[in-house]
């Protein structure tokens, strides 16, 4: 009986010495993940950086008589640059008060520039892309569809998500989308949620006004925020512009956020 007890204590010696090696495997693992994922996110901030160098912000502009009452003026953007780039380029998207203030890419399918930069290269965060099957350059058909990632460092179309809050919402009241030809100023007009198989989401137009709007007033009674004139405003719309991204509150859902044109714009 008194040889058991070394035995045992050795046994627990060893024992406590895997888990304590197994601990820091587990540490270890996890430190490379967290570092990984770190190094992919200052790879897509560089990327967001290089690209933000081919437009001039003019957030500073504001209605007055000093200003020769100019109002709003929307980001100058050097369309020949981008276009040396990659010519997939279509628009540029910026929200005054957020980190939004991207290129719009389209490609002749919804997959390229889910996780590809402009130059070809792997990024987690990928590009803004419109969808493959809206009107070149976009705000031609009634609904364009954009499409951006949910990043969690605030980059890309975090703000978006976060507009579910209406403190957030109410928050945005200018949403620039500009093209070669064109400057859209356009405001939130309502946000919802959804699934990735919803076959509704993947609609451009409608025969007719009256159904187009209806279609708004479908999306308005499944908002989880919004304008508290966004039916008024619905009756005044002829387009919109649908901002998605994912959300993580029911598996793998979707955030829409709906924006359209300033109607004094």
């Amino acid at each position: 009986m008194r040889e058991a007890q070394p035995k045992r204590r050795r046994g627990r010696s060893i024992f406590s010495t895997l888990l304590i090696l197994a601990g820091l495997a587990l540490i270890g693992t996890a430190g490379f993940i967290w570092g990984k994922a770190q190094l992919r996110y200052y790879k897509q901030h560089q990327v967001n950086e290089f690209l933000a160098g081919y437009v001039k912000l003019n957030d500073d502009s504001t209605d007055g008589i000093e200003d020769g009452d100019k109002g709003p003026q929307p980001p100058t953007v050097d369309w020949a640059g981008l276009k040396a780039i990659n010519d997939e380029v279509i628009a540029w998207l910026h929200v005054p008060g957020t980190q939004i203030n991207y290129p719009i890419y389209q490609a002749d399918n919804n997959d390229r520039y889910l996780r590809n930069t402009a130059t070809g290269e792997y990024s987690v965060g990928g590009q803004l892309f419109n969808d493959f099957e809206c009107t070149r350059p976009g705000m031609v058909d009634m609904l364009t569809l954009t499409y951006g990632h949910h990043m969690f460092d605030g980059s890309m179309f975090e703000s978006i998500a976060e507009m579910d809050e209406q403190d957030n919402f109410d928050a945005i009241d200018l949403v620039w989308y500009v093209t070669e030809q064109s400057a859209y100023q356009l405001e939130p007009l309502l946000l919802y949620y959804t699934t990735p198989d919803d076959e509704e989401v993947r609609l451009f137009n409608w025969e007719t006004k009256d159904e187009f709007h209806a279609y708004l007033e479908k999306l308005l009674s499944k908002a989880v925020t919004k304008r508290a004139d966004a039916a008024e405003r619905i009756k005044e719309t002829d387009h919109v512009l649908a901002l998605i991204t994912c959300n993580y509150y029911d598996d793998y859902g979707r955030t829409i956020l709906v924006c359209s044109p300033k109607p004094d714009a």
